[in-house]
């Protein structure tokens, strides 16, 4: 599915988008830090607050992205740091249309589950006595719960799966590879599922659930994720290498006279057999030409 939305909608993609993610941020720090109290006044306008989503006020699906998740000023700039080398090393894995709907994926599922939460609760205050100023309560509280920590948190995940073996330092000190960090966060993450199954608080539920929604559809709806691992991405990256070089080769062969295509098994070319087709196997590790004849039978190159 994703191979076919990337067909019709993959030139609408928005290149290096964790730049537009990590500058928001950077502009919801300045107008939090910078205006004091005009500054916060101005933030509060901008959160995913469902009532006033519901009244009008439809900017916000959009603009709670730009408030930033960390508050002190030093590991807001490490996270952001960090999250813009994460981001950038996903999109150049991914490719920039996969990158875009893993975290525009998120959005969306983050504003549907504020809006399903704020009806599920709304739904339970039909009984009091003022209704609206319940529901602005409502939809202040859950705008609360609903901040861009889980965005980074799908990104930091995302990279886990797509990095296992990546090693970083752990402040700065402890080396740890990406996978036990990640399976780390998953386990806080399940506990605090728990811990609010058992508090019976079901808006923290869905709010977690539905912020990490696109981390589970983008991997389920990706059927052979290998493609994408840092190895598969090295061995297309040298082939192309070796494919451009095996290219110019070619070229100059064929310029003195000789053939540009040449079977690896058997050895025909183009001119002792014009009758045959010769193809690359993008299997093999490496830029290996084959015949028509042997190009689905001969044992790739590891």
């Amino acid at each position: 599915m994703i191979n076919k939305l990337e067909r019709k909608f993959g030139k609408y993609a928005i290149p290096n988008l964790i730049n537009y993610l990590i500058g928001g941020y950077i502009l919801g720090y300045l107008l939090q830090f910078g205006g004091a109290t005009t500054g916060t006044e101005f933030l509060s306008f901008m959160r995913l607050d469902p009532y006033m989503i519901l009244h009008g006020q439809v900017w916000r699906i959009i603009t709670w992205v730009l408030i930033p998740p960390e508050q002190n000023v030093l590991f807001a700039v490490i996270m952001m740091v960090f999250y813009w080398q994460l981001g950038t090393a996903l999109e150049r894995a991914w490719g920039t249309f996969r990158f875009n709907f893993y975290i525009f994926g998120g959005i969306l599922c983050s504003v549907i589950g504020a809006l399903l939460v704020y009806g599920i609760y709304s739904i339970s205050l039909m009984g009091s006595g003022n209704l609206s100023a319940s529901q602005e309560i409502l939809g202040s509280s859950i705008s609360a719960v609903f901040s861009t920590n889980y965005i980074n948190l799908s990104i930091f995940l995302a990279f886990a799966m797509t990095y296992p073996e990546e090693q970083i330092l752990l402040y700065f000190f402890i080396p740890i590879k990406m996978k036990w960090l990640g399976l780390l966060y998953a386990a806080f993450i399940g506990f605090d599922v728990v811990t609010a199954v058992i508090s019976r608080q079901w808006g923290i539920v869905i709010a977690i659930a539905s912020s990490l929604a696109n981390v589970l559809i983008f991997f389920l709806m990706t059927r052979n994720f290998r493609r994408y691992s840092p190895k598969e991405f090295s061995r297309k990256r040298n082939f192309r290498k070796a494919y451009d070089a095996g290219a110019r080769a070619r070229q100059k062969e064929s310029e003195k006279g000789g053939p540009r295509h040449k079977c690896c098994i058997c050895g025909r070319t183009e001119i002792t057999n014009p009758e045959l087709e010769f193809r690359y196997c993008s299997k093999c590790n490496g830029a290996y030409e084959y015949c028509s004849d042997h190009l689905f039978t001969h044992t790739h190159v590891k």
